[in-house]
């Protein structure tokens, strides 16, 4: 009996053989394009345990509105169609189907979280449909071997730890090292880039402890990690255990170079819970500008995201980080259909993502630029670190990349 297999096999070395008989090439995938629109779907959890995430696809659904008032892009008006997964996995998987193969969009865009993502990744790339610019903050996301229809956008957690290091490094080049990371994909990645950072000193200059999900607590894990007396801790982990570690350093007394992901810097999930007294010191990263910052008060691309959020998302609240991530993810996804020009396939949208050079945003901080090719699937690899002076974060130096 032939196997399924081994049917498809013959089928496709059989239209294989007649293409090249013929002598045409494959008719370019121009599904869910239309002479006036382009079809781009998302999954969404608008529903659910992290539903607050939601936000970032009602931000953009609001943003594309813009651009087709604006008269859409070379001619052709936005459709963005975004279901909710409820940040579960199957219901991503599912309502992708659903997207794909009955709303027929041309390619999904910002779909949020590393558990959903991966659910769909092979499907997606089996497909060949674009997996754009998503929100994720995992290294394999870069992989443009195994997946070279899909790419993430932000720095990931292994860029940001390597730039934690160089940084630490300029400063004391034996220094010694501790991380504290989430048992997860997550965490691991910066274990990854501290190892990258140091390279083969990371035998004698680096210290890592894990800690579950489902942990109550740290206290364990920032005690033995205080014992190894590193210069430098970097806390690996989402921002409940962020805080912990802060508070429990303070508690112990610990004098210690500390550096926290910008993904757990803000003040209500990380700096308010620790205490802002506690938090003096640490030290974290950014690529965005910050909306509350004085600095930016003239801005001109602070000032266009504030007149886009009053007229055209004026329920969201202007200064959530994830409205403002939202807003300049679909302006780089602006920017790759521009440069499609009228030649708008799905095949020629994944060469334009992966063909941006020195791309500037305006909600991006100076010097940090967008920068991909067919061999880098890292859009952003540049931060710009800050410190908590006790009321606000500060920036300062010059912007670090990997």
């Amino acid at each position: 009996m032939m196997t399924l297999d081994r049917r498809h096999f013959l089928v496709g070395t059989t239209a294989t053989a007649i293409t090249l008989i013929s002598g045409k090439a494959r008719a370019a995938d121009t599904t869910g394009i239309t002479p006036t629109s382009i079809k781009i779907g998302s999954t969404s959890p608008q529903s659910g345990p992290v539903s607050a995430y939601g936000v970032q696809a009602r931000c953009q659904a609001a943003f594309f509105k813009m651009i087709n008032d604006r008269g859409g892009i070379n001619g052709r008006k936005i459709d963005f169609i975004y279901y909710d997964d409820a940040f579960n996995p199957a219901k991503t998987v599912e309502q992708t189907r659903k997207l794909v193969e009955n709303d027929e969009v041309a390619f999904l865009f910002s779909n949020l979280g590393t558990a959903p993502n991966s659910a769909i990744v092979k499907y997606m790339n089996t497909k060949k449909v674009p997996h754009l610019f998503l929100s994720v903050n995992g290294d394999k996301w870069s992989d443009y071997k195994t997946s070279p229809w899909s790419m993430g956008f932000a720095p990931s957690a292994r860029t940001e730890a390597a730039i934690f290091v160089k940084h630490m490094l300029a400063d004391k080049p034996d220094a010694k090292f501790a991380v504290l990371y989430q048992n997860d994909d997550f965490g691991k990645d910066f274990v990854l880039g501290a190892k990258d950072a140091l390279g083969a000193r990371e035998s004698s200059q680096l210290t890592i402890i894990s800690h579950e999900t489902s942990d109550p607590t740290i206290d364990s894990q920032i005690l033995r990690l205080k014992s190894a007396a590193p210069d430098a801790l970097i806390s690996g982990t989402t921002a409940k255990f962020t805080a912990q570690a802060i508070r429990k350093i303070a508690e112990t007394g610990w004098k210690v170079r500390h550096y926290i992901t910008g993904g757990s810097s803000s003040y209500a999930g990380t700096i308010g819970p620790a205490g802002p007294e506690n938090s003096v010191g640490v030290l974290s990263s950014a690529y965005l500008k910050d909306v509350a910052d004085p600095a930016w008060k003239d801005d001109q691309g602070i000032a266009n995201f504030l007149a886009f959020m009053q007229k055209y998302f004026s329920e969201g609240n202007k200064d959530d980080f994830y409205n403002l991530y939202a807003y300049t993810v679909a302006s780089a996804l602006v920017k790759v259909l521009e440069q499609c020009g009228s030649n708008v396939t799905r095949e020629n949208i994944m060469a334009q993502a992966a063909n941006l050079k020195d791309v500037m945003l305006p909600t991006l901080l100076p010097g940090i630029h967008v920068n991909t090719s067919p061999t880098n699937y890292r859009p952003l690899t540049q931060v710009q670190l800050q410190k908590w002076d006790g009321k606000a974060w500060v920036r300062f130096g010059e912007v670090l990349g990997t």
